[in-house]
C-alpha cells in the first residue's frame, strides 16, 4: 500500500500565494505520475496538475500560468505552487499518485488517493 500526505492548504485573500505537498510513502513501489485534483460543481474530480516521473506535466486551463507542478522523485513528493489565487481556486486539494507496485512478485498498476487539503481563498 501506499499512503499519501499532503500539507499546505490555508485560508488567504485573493492574489495570495501557498504552496501545497504530497509525499507518497511505501514500500515496493515506483510512481508513474502524480496529480493534484479538485471537485467540480458536478461533484466530480478534476485535474488541476499533473507531473510524471520524467517531468511532463499538465495543467487544468483555468489555472495554467497561476500554477506550477514540481516534483521531488527521490522523495516521491510533488508540490503545487498556486500564485494569484482566486476565490474559484476554493478546494480540497486531493493528491493522486499512479503507481507500479511489486505484489505477489509482480508489478501491477494501482493508484491511490489522499484525504486532502483545504484550500479557501476569500475576495
Amino acid at each position: 500500500q501506499v499512503q499519501l500526505v499532503e500539507s499546505g492548504g490555508d485560508s488567504v485573500q485573493a492574489g495570495g500565494s501557498l504552496r501545497l505537498s504530497c509525499a507518497a510513502s511505501g514500500t515496493s513501489f515506483s510512481v508513474n505520475y502524480m496529480g493534484w485534483y479538485r471537485q467540480a460543481p458536478d461533484y466530480q474530480r478534476v485535474l488541476v496538475a499533473s507531473i510524471t516521473s520524467g517531468g511532463a506535466t499538465k495543467y487544468a486551463d483555468s489555472v495554467r500560468g497561476r500554477f506550477t507542478i514540481s516534483r521531488d522523485n527521490s522523495k516521491n513528493t510533488i508540490y503545487l505552487q498556486m500564485n494569484n489565487l482566486l476565490p474559484e481556486d476554493t478546494n480540497l486539494y486531493r493528491c493522486y499518485a499512479d503507481v507500479m507496485i511489486l505484489r505477489g512478485g509482480r508489478r501491477v498498476q494501482d493508484d491511490f488517493w489522499g484525504q486532502g487539503t483545504q484550500v479557501t481563498v476569500s475576495s
